[in-house]
């Protein structure tokens, strides 16, 4: 018994990775090439640059550094966001209890 259900969550991850195979775009090098052109990554590249010079660090730090720093600020507002919609629900469900 134990055998089959293991066989069976075996073959549920499986489906579930192949799934998730025919959702990534294998394009990635065409997307990549195509980014690297925009104004965005090259004022990225200015900034990589301008952080590294003015810092006294190598342009791998500067880089690090500035990826690092955005992706915080995505994590900060992430957090920010998931705990307005908290409080949101949180409200909520105070209309809906005070109302019985």
């Amino acid at each position: 018994m134990f055998s089959d259900n293991q066989e069976n969550v075996q073959l549920l991850n499986t489906a579930i990775i192949k799934s998730k195979e025919r959702k990534i775009d294998n394009s990635y090098e065409e997307r990549l090439a195509r980014i690297c052109q925009t104004p965005a990554v090259k004022a990225i590249s200015a900034a990589i640059a301008q952080l590294a010079e003015s810092e006294n660090i190598s342009r791998d730090q500067a880089a690090i550094s500035l990826v690092e720093t955005v992706r915080e600020l995505d994590s900060i507002w992430s957090d920010y966001v998931m705990m307005e919609g908290i409080g949101r629900l949180k409200e909520l469900l105070r209309g809906d209890n005070s109302k019985h």
